[in-house]
């Protein structure tokens, strides 16, 4: 395991499993397969007022996917469509060019700013995103 990747805040995200687990007749759900590592993300979500109600997560995948599956399912909890959707190019935009780190619900992300020097990881961490992202969208 390299230490410069698997820094605590991120072991620590992946050993809460924040929403681990199935909502039984999800009204939305998705999986999404990154076959360039083998993880699998499978996302359940639950809506109230727009806004995610409960979510819950099948990760299937590194240590990295887990973690930020946790982290997601700590943050989405009260938020919107728009708000994930925002999360979602904050995250993408630390990893890809350095740009500051998630704020407000989705700071925890700011966990994975070791990985963005590892761009053959930046899929692990975006996986559970993408899955929530289809599942709330039915694409």
């Amino acid at each position: 395991m390299s230490d410069d990747l698997y820094q605590a805040a991120i072991v620590d995200l992946a050993r809460a499993a924040h929403g681990a687990g199935k909502i039984e007749n999800a009204p939305a759900s998705a999986t999404i397969d990154n076959p360039l590592c083998g993880d699998r993300a499978s996302v359940d979500l639950a809506f109230e007022s727009g806004r995610i109600s409960a979510l819950a997560h099948r990760i299937r995948g590194c240590l990295l996917c887990q973690a930020s599956a946790s982290a997601l399912a700590a943050a989405a909890l009260g938020a919107n469509l728009d708000e994930l959707r925002v999360g979602e190019a904050a995250l993408t935009a630390m990893l890809k060019t350095g740009a500051p780190a998630p704020s407000g619900r989705f700071a925890a992300f700011g966990a994975f700013q070791p990985v963005t020097g590892h761009r053959s990881r930046h899929d692990c961490v975006r996986l559970p995103l993408a899955a929530a992202l289809k599942a709330a969208t039915g694409s």
